[in-house]
């Protein structure tokens, strides 16, 4: 019989080794980003996240924000360390209420080590305790965060939250979150869902903010500022919670004559897209020099310069339909915005016909015969437009030309069928491009591949028009200009950051 003859030092490195959970053993960083391709490095893997509770004081004078940021979440591998997003100065990392080591890394990576590695599956609570000055912060070269005279704004897509507060910042990872923020007497803090309480002592007021469905981190807003804050409640008795800067000179009316028909144009779109999703409704309109609008969950947030040449409900039509489209359902990868862009301007084009300014046949047959075949216009695919081209004129116009093409293809029943039934079917998730052409052949019972590819990815003008092959009236060069095509093509430059 042959005998091993094992070394003390052999067994002694043996026994530490089965001293070691299995999970200690395999665990691994979570990547540094969530997989998207148009945007390898936003997000983050290894885990989920389920809120954010983000307790804040700013300074308007200084642009200094403080905060504190409690984020649950729950594993999704064996983690020896994961990355939030994030740019400010950060004190202290607690990973399950011990102390955690921390580093950064790339441009807006925040990369933590906790004490002990983390099981998957486990559920993990996270604290950062961080300040800085907003404005002070760049990441690619740009910023996200809007300094104004009277205070900042936090409002961008594809991101914005790295500014304000830490996370997984790519729309597949949604949470809850409840924002509660300190500023001066006199100065106001604006943010999603419901006004909770507000509170004062020592010259300081508190601002307490709850989003209770999920929201993806772009969505998230921030705006502190001196407003004037008006509230009321939809006829379907939704509160509404509209701000506007105190700055606003000559387009303060504009605005308020804009933002103001939230709640009628919010119960209006339900009639198309079902239910509204949220418990709050509401926008804004900060002192800001930006020229775009976004779609900040519950709460738009509007540029002056949308209103600058009078009143524009259909920017409001538009931010507000993505509160179905975008927001309750959101992409599942960027390269799928034609399901957040192309609905949101088709909104605007029943709007239209809803004033009686212009059917949505009528301006599709405008855009169509706008672009000529060698018009670079058609070399953007809206269904995979690649990270240049994300807010393209053509992922709006495009977009809803092939949205049009759909309904002449299904016709009336299904496609309204599938235009209101698509927010319930992936409610509070995500969803892509190959998923809604799925459920529009299953509603509509059609093979509908051909007219995706067609308006959707292929760089060239299509032979017929979305629009029915309807002659021109003789003599006319292209079809007349609908009413309302001024104030549509208004809002052209709400995503052109």
């Amino acid at each position: 019989m042959h005998r091993r003859i094992i070394a003390p030092g052999a067994l002694a490195a043996a026994s530490v080794l089965l001293a070691i959970p299995a999970s200690a053993a395999s665990a691994s960083p979570g990547a540094p980003g969530i997989g998207d391709p148009y945007y390898p490095a936003y997000g983050n893997g290894g885990y989920d996240v389920s809120h954010y509770d983000l307790r804040l004081k700013y300074q308007p004078s200084t642009d200094r924000l403080e905060g504190t940021a409690t984020i649950l979440a729950k594993t999704t591998q064996d983690l020896s360390r994961f990355d939030l997003d994030f740019l400010l100065d950060v004190s202290e990392v607690r990973v399950d209420g011990a102390v955690a080591s921390f580093t950064t890394s790339g441009e807006h990576e925040l990369e933590i080590t906790p004490k002990k590695p983390l099981a998957k599956g486990a559920t993990v609570t996270v604290v950062v305790r961080y300040s800085g000055v907003p404005s002070s912060k760049q990441a690619y070269g740009f910023t996200s965060w809007h300094r104004t005279a009277d205070g900042g704004v936090g409002a961008n897509e594809p991101e914005a939250a790295w500014w304000w507060f830490p996370g997984n910042d790519h729309p597949l990872d949604k949470a809850t979150y409840d924002v509660s923020v300190l500023v001066p007497d006199g100065s106001q803090a604006i943010s999603n869902g419901t006004l909770q309480s507000t509170s004062s002592r020592l010259g300081w007021t508190r601002w307490n903010w709850r989003s209770d469905k999920p929201q993806a981190t772009y969505l998230a807003t921030l705006a502190v500022g001196r407003f004037d804050i008006t509230t009321g409640t939809t006829e379907s008795g939704i509160p509404v919670v509209n701000a506007y800067s105190k700055d606003l000179g000559g387009n303060a009316g504009a605005a308020r004559a804009s933002v103001e028909r939230t709640g009628e144009i919010a119960d209006w779109l339900s009639g198309y897209l079902g239910p509204y999703p949220f418990s709050a409704l509401g926008g804004y309109v900060p002192d800001t020099n930006t020229g775009y609008a976004l779609e900040t969950q519950t709460r738009p947030f509007y540029s002056p310069r949308q209103f600058a040449g009078g009143s524009n409900v259909s920017v409001v039509v538009h931010e507000l339909a993505h509160q179905w489209y975008g927001d309750d359902v959101s992409v599942a990868g960027w390269k799928d915005i034609w399901l957040n862009e192309g609905f949101a301007r088709y909104a605007q084009w029943l709007w239209s016909e809803h004033e009686d300014e212009g059917t949505a046949q009528e301006l599709a047959d405008y855009v169509y015969a706008s672009h000529p075949a060698d018009d670079a216009f058609w070399t953007v695919k809206p269904g995979d437009p690649g990270a240049e081209n994300q807010f393209d004129i053509a992922v709006y116009d495009r977009g809803a030309l092939a949205v049009q093409a759909l309904r002449d293809e299904i016709g009336d029943d299904a496609f309204f069928a599938v235009l209101k039934g698509w927010p319930t079917k992936h409610a509070y998730g995500n969803a892509s491009v190959a998923d809604f052409q799925t459920y529009a052949e299953q509603i509509s019972g059609k093979e509908l591949g051909s007219l995706f590819d067609t308006w959707l990815f292929r760089p060239a003008k299509p032979a017929a028009p979305a629009a029915r092959t309807a002659p021109v009236a003789k003599g006319s060069a292209a079809p007349a200009q609908p009413r309302s095509w001024k104030k549509i093509a208004a809002t052209n430059d709400v995503h052109a950051h």
